[in-house]
């Protein structure tokens, strides 16, 4: 999948080169398991600001109106999976504007 080649690009980018990437799989050096270890904690923060980013996104989509239903589907799962990975998001007034004119007494 394209998105997991370019992620995979980005953590490789990201972690410094203080050691390279082993030869083969079976080098045991420790280099090589430095080198792993420093590539898992780069995706492992990857994935955290990817659930921030979809977070926000979602919070986006509720309050420009769109419902469980949609959100769901846009990630590939149920509206029932979505309302339980971002429970209160549509019916508390989260897909409601945030800005509201002041109200005029007279």
């Amino acid at each position: 999948m394209l998105v997991d080649r370019l992620v995979d690009e980005v953590a490789r980018r990201l972690a410094p080169e203080i050691t390279r990437p082993p030869a083969e799989p079976a080098d045991r050096s420790p280099e090589s398991r430095g080198y792993a270890l420093l590539r898992l904690r780069v995706l492992t923060d990857v994935r955290r600001a990817v659930r921030h980013l979809e977070e926000q996104a979602a919070r986006s989509a509720a309050e420009y109106g769109a419902g469980y239903p949609e959100i769901g589907q846009a990630v590939g799962m149920s509206r029932q999976g979505a309302r339980r990975r971002w429970p209160g998001l549509i019916g508390n007034g989260a897909h409601q504007p945030t800005h509201r004119p002041p109200s005029r007494s007279t």
